[in-house]
């Protein structure tokens, strides 16, 4: 079924207290026996998959999903060249330095190269540390990091036409989110971290792709791809988090390249009775992977966030901003700050005493009161110098968000009620960067621009952007890699 808002946000988190139940329920029976068994899975889920996979062409892709795939791409490059200087991913390259193969891939927005592996592990961290990256909202995966990580590597290692390119990227997005539709929300409700544990597939059938493999080739990759589930969600707001996307990039490579020499795996990986899905998740829907392949495009669906945390704070934050601007509000003038919420917002971004910027990523206090304090939630709003500003400090203290029954995960209800009496209300229903009100090509620019600012030459910047939308005609895509590195 197609999305059509971010509402199916708030009716994958509506099931979350089913899947917890549904978690008990497949363990024991009341009467302490185990449960009986789910219904068997239709056969050759992972093969039909590997098949589309093999035969699709870029010939075949719409041209609405082309658009998407060079904006999911650009979003990317943009990320990825903007969290290159974060202190995880010095930490990274530090660690892995002594252990890296031959100079194969760049890092983006930096002057060292590794060998393809940990090249696509680096950039996969580097493009979701400020956690920035596109959304696929129906399963909150961040699609780009572990698909353009990896193939991006790839193109250093062999030439790889724009096309092929564009089209691979596609189709690593399309198995992922299909994959990810098939078992969020249950998986995700347990502690999954969906972005590492569906984005390796997503991975290895892009590169796959890329290295030609034939159909039981795909079918073992694949395959091997089950075998690399990666990430936790108590990881987030740690540099943990950004590890995921970063090494399902990497884990995706090694099951393609494996799978190319004929390295075996089980023909039914993802829906056998103790294969992936089933022993994951308490939820498993093959159709959502092989319905209507070729013709539903989830790839088609990619967001991209205006503001640098977790997507369910993102209304709020429009909603501080706006009445900021409007108001000319100040924070002294600001009594307390009153939030009608959904249940997710508590869950995922609840975090009360934050001491650095990761953390305030998913602080409802924080991205409310660094919003009406300083206009914006870019980068710089979710940085260790905006948490420890004693002003911010003080007016989370005063920010107060609800569960109210009624309330989507996609909106928010907001009262400000300040020192003089007034107060001043906003309701959002879809904020921007949703499917409703998306980013246009100009604010991914501007939004590109000042995350690479400082870090790649300025006349180089609108180079890079011009090449990322011209992709598809590039001889080669590892120009873009080339050309993001610092001076």
């Amino acid at each position: 079924m197609a999305i059509t808002d971010r509402r199916t946000v708030l009716q994958a988190a509506a099931a979350l207290p089913l899947a917890t139940a549904a978690n008990a329920a497949f363990a024991q029976t009341p009467g302490g026996t185990a449960a009986a068994p789910a219904k068997p899975a239709p056969k050759d889920v992972t093969r039909e998959l590997a098949h589309y996979i093999v035969t699709s062409s870029y010939d075949d892709l719409p041209a609405n999903v082309r658009k998407e795939g060079v904006r999911t791409f650009l979003n990317w490059v943009g990320v990825a060249i903007g969290g290159s200087r974060h202190q995880t991913v010095d930490i990274a390259v530090a660690a892995l330095t002594p252990f890296s193969g031959p100079a194969q891939a760049s890092l983006f927005g930096r002057r060292e190269r590794f060998d393809i592996m940990n090249a696509a592990f680096l950039n996969g961290v580097s493009s979701h540390i400020f956690d920035y990256d596109d959304t696929h909202l129906k399963t909150i995966i961040h699609p780009a990091g572990p698909v353009a990580s990896a193939i991006i590597a790839l193109s250093e290692l062999q030439p790889v036409s724009g096309k092929d390119f564009l089209n691979a990227l596609v189709l690593g997005v399309e198995t992922e989110c299909r994959i990810g539709n098939a078992v969020y929300p249950n998986h995700y409700d347990v502690g999954w971290h969906i972005t590492g544990t569906a984005g390796v597939f997503g991975s290895a059938a892009a590169v796959g792709k890329l290295l030609k493999l034939n159909e039981q080739q795909m079918v073992w990759a694949l395959g091997l791809a089950a075998s690399q589930p990666v990430g936790l969600r108590e990881s987030f707001g740690s540099m943990n988090k950004s590890f995921n996307p970063g090494r399902a990039a990497s884990n995706g490579i090694f099951a393609a390249m494996l799978a190319s020499k004929n390295f075996t795996s089980s023909d039914g990986m993802i829906e056998a009775k103790r294969g992936w899905a089933n022993t994951i998740s308490t939820k498993q829907d093959y159709n959502e992977i092989l319905g209507d392949l070729g013709k539903r495009y989830e790839a088609a669906l990619n967001t991209y966030k205006p503001f640098a945390c977790g997507i369910v704070m993102h209304p709020a934050i429009d909603a501080a901003v706006q009445l900021r601007n409007e108001n000319k509000l100040t924070a002294d003038q600001i009594e307390r700050v009153d939030l009608k919420v959904h249940p997710l917002v508590i869950e995922l971004t609840g975090k009360k005493n934050i001491r650095e910027g990761l953390e305030g990523k998913f602080s409802i206090y924080h991205a409310v009161a660094v919003a009406l304090v300083e206009g914006a939630g870019g980068e710089k709003q979710f940085s260790d110098r905006a948490v420890k500003d004693p002003t911010i400090a003080a007016l989370r203290a005063k920010v107060n968000p609800v569960v109210t029954p009624g309330i989507d995960a996609a909106q928010v209800d907001m009262t400000i009620v300040l020192k003089d009496g007034r107060q001043l209300h906003r309701y959002i229903e879809h904020a921007i960067g949703s499917i409703e009100k998306p980013m246009t090509d100009q604010q991914l620019e501007v939004k590109f621009t000042d995350l690479a600012d400082g870090i790649i030459p300025a006349p180089m910047i609108r180079r890079v952007m011009d090449a990322c939308w011209n992709v598809e005609s590039l001889p080669n895509a590892a120009e873009i890699a080339k050309m993001s590195v610092s001076a």
